[in-house]
């Protein structure tokens, strides 16, 4: 191992925590039958699955010298290399099946080589955090296989795509792979790479996560190459990993099985039955249904660098003096309680002591400065806050750069529902919270409550990523690629609608809104309506309900 591999903590390096024993056991029972004379774990820790899979072939009567060549584990820890090959021994595996080695190094020096199957629990582990010698082999072999990999490619990618790719015609791969394969950019490539290169593609998913000590939120990844029937996509869904015991695939075998679409489009939408998927399909290209970036750009709100000497509360403001040097700021989606954000709001929660003054002094250089200003920059240096990133990379690190007023703002995290906000102070917003600009002639009004019907609620969904703790989070991108239908004469009441949604009472408003937008406007029926709106809560209460379990 070179030098820098050596000075990386391993758990860092491993980029994750050992698979528990039902979950190996359960990937190498569907994966190993009596015909497997090869099996590949490209990333075996201290050994969990070659343990699991040497009892399987037991269970299929297959004695311990035919055992010998059949499992082959690759791991880059040497330690843990040792541990493994150690496990193997005593449960009657004699010859050496253990490699001390870079996967990736492996799999290029030995293309070649084709496997019956392979199993495992890929590292997950970010581009930058990956030692370099290993990585450019990874992503030399992800563009030998057609795929474009950037610095935000995970490598649990690379070795998923260049696992796949060592399997022989008939092969299967059984792996846990996060959830993130569903819904994050970085691996679209990787989804459309997966519904090309397997016949068939079943996901296992768990509505309790089933990693201790982590929130992170994995699936169980079953790809086959070659099927006869039952072609495309299914997602099985498990309480936790009992429920791994109760799945019978002899019984299922291609049924529940949906047409795959060969697209980067997340895979959130396979949680749907076929005719929900077709609705969706039928829908986005419906003229009458629109993307959000055909009327407002959503960008970023601003970066303070620190919050904590940035944003000051009322009685701080007045504590040092800054009435004439802060703007006001939305700081927090809970801060924006309606569909407008008025000066009473910002007051009430001025008067809550909320934090949403920005502190910002005239552009100009310290001693030109007055003296109030100078005195609460010189209390930010003392506690270090000027030395952060952020601060330390400006011109002036007391100023907050791109503080533009927007039209409205859109959550960036979203608990039970999303929605626009339309802006009617002068304040801006920190970057936990979207800004928006309208496009020129947009009926702003129209388009903040036309944003709050079921097909909008239902496309966001599919369009935005939760990690397992129940909300889900949009970047300014995904948020304009969320549908929503045109609305150029639509007539609602905004203040009622504005009332109710202070009420908390978005069933009301969605009856509201559909039966305008949807059903009279647009003509479409009560059936689309309701099945719309059962798209969005079976997909929003589905990760609400992880963070009450």
């Amino acid at each position: 191992m070179s030098q820098l591999v050596e000075n990386i903590n391993p758990q860092k390096l491993r980029g994750g925590y050992y698979t528990p024993k039902d979950i190996a056991d359960f990937l190498c029972k569907w994966s190993i039958q009596e015909d497997t004379k090869s099996v590949l774990e490209p990333s075996c820790g201290d050994g969990n699955f070659i343990e699991s899979a040497i009892l399987r072939f037991k269970e299929l009567n297959i004695d311990d010298e035919k055992l010998d060549g059949r499992i082959t584990g690759i791991e880059l820890i040497e330690e843990e290399a040792l541990k493994a090959q150690n496990r193997a021994n005593k449960l009657g595996v004699e010859k050496n099946s253990i490699l001390n080695s870079d996967f990736f190094k492996y799999a290029k020096e030995n293309k070649h080589k084709k496997y019956d199957v392979i199993i495992g629990n890929p590292p997950f582990i970010r581009y930058q955090n990956f030692p370099e010698e290993h990585r450019n082999i990874a992503m030399e072999m992800m563009k030998e296989l057609g795929l474009k990999p950037n610095k935000l490619t995970n490598i649990w990618v690379p070795f998923l795509v260049v696992s796949a790719a060592l399997l022989n015609d008939h092969g299967k791969m059984a792996m846990i792979i996060p959830a993130e394969l569903f819904q994050v950019k970085y691996a679209a490539e990787t989804r459309v790479f997966l519904s090309k290169f397997f016949n068939r593609i079943t996901i296992i998913t768990f509505e309790k996560l089933v990693f201790e000590n982590i929130q992170q939120e994995v699936v169980l990844l079953l790809c086959e190459k070659k099927v006869d029937k039952g072609k495309g996509i299914r997602v099985i869904e498990c309480e936790n990993l009992d429920g791994l015991n109760s799945i019978d695939f002899a019984a299922i075998n291609g049924s529940n099985v949906k047409p795959i679409e060969h697209s980067t489009e997340k895979w959130t939408k396979y949680f749907l039955e076929e005719d929900e998927i077709l609705l969706l399909q039928r829908l986005k290209k419906d003229p009458r249904i629109k993307n959000c970036n055909d009327y407002f750009k959503t960008e970023v709100g601003l970066v303070t660098g620190r919050n904590e000497f940035f944003m000051m509360k009322e009685n701080q403001v007045k504590e040092w003096n800054l009435e004439d040097y802060t703007i006001p700021v939305a700081g927090r989606s809970n801060q924006l309680k309606g569909i407008t954000f008025t000066e009473n709001d910002f007051r009430e929660n001025s008067k809550e002591q909320k934090a949403i003054h920005l502190f910002l002094p005239p552009d100009e250089d310290f001693e030109d400065l007055p003296f109030e200003c100078q005195n609460y920059i010189k209390y930010g240096e003392e506690k270090g806050f000027h030395q952060g990133y952020k601060t330390r990379i400006r011109k002036r690190w007391y100023i907050t750069p791109s503080r533009w007023v927007p039209d409205a703002f859109a959550l960036r995290q979203v608990d039970g529902y999303p929605k626009l906000i339309l802006n009617e102070t002068g304040a801006s917003s920190t970057d936990t919270i979207h800004r928006v600009r309208f496009k020129e002639n947009v009926n702003k009004r129209l388009a903040v409550i036309s944003f709050l019907n079921s097909l909008t609620f239902a496309s966001s969904e599919v369009t935005g990523r939760s990690y397992g703790g129940g909300v889900m989070t949009f970047e300014p991108s995904e948020i304009g690629e969320i549908l929503i239908p045109s609305f150029e004469k639509l007539s609602i009441d905004f203040d009622e609608i504005d009332t109710l949604i202070r009420k908390k009472e978005i069933e009301k408003v969605l009856d509201i809104v559909d039966e305008a937008l949807l059903i009279k406007y647009h003509g479409f029926s009560q059936k689309e309506v309701n099945q719309l709106r059962g798209i969005w809560k079976k997909l929003s209460q589905r990760r609400i309900n992880r963070t009450k379990k």
